[in-house]
């Protein structure tokens, strides 16, 4: 077993700005991430349960990052969130040259 410590990076794309002329609310999406990334922070990632029977690479624990906040993004009031048909992409780092990343829908 070794640990690794990654780099996550989010990336909000939506079509037009929100009613405050910005994509979403900065701060509601830097605390929403740190909410998800408390459950898998100081882990055995390949015991944790959101990886049962399957290795957690970096492209899995960008997915998995990706849809629980996703969910928290769900959560928010509409001031906060972006608008409907915005996407939401996860790159998860290990270091500057290797790393991965999810896009999904939101």
């Amino acid at each position: 077993m070794h640990g690794a410590t990654y780099s996550v990076e989010i990336e909000i794309r939506a079509k037009a700005l929100g009613p405050h002329h910005v994509v979403m609310d900065i701060g509601a999406l830097h605390a929403s991430l740190r909410r998800v990334l408390d459950t898998i922070d100081y882990t055995n990632l390949d015991e944790h349960p959101a990886f049962p029977g399957r290795t957690s690479t970096t492209e899995r624990v960008a997915e998995h990052v990706a849809g629980l906040l996703a969910e928290e993004i769900a959560r928010l009031p509409a001031a906060e969130a972006p608008l409907p048909g915005s996407t939401l992409r996860v790159l998860v780092r290990e270091s500057p040259s290797a790393y991965a990343g999810f896009e999904r829908d939101l």
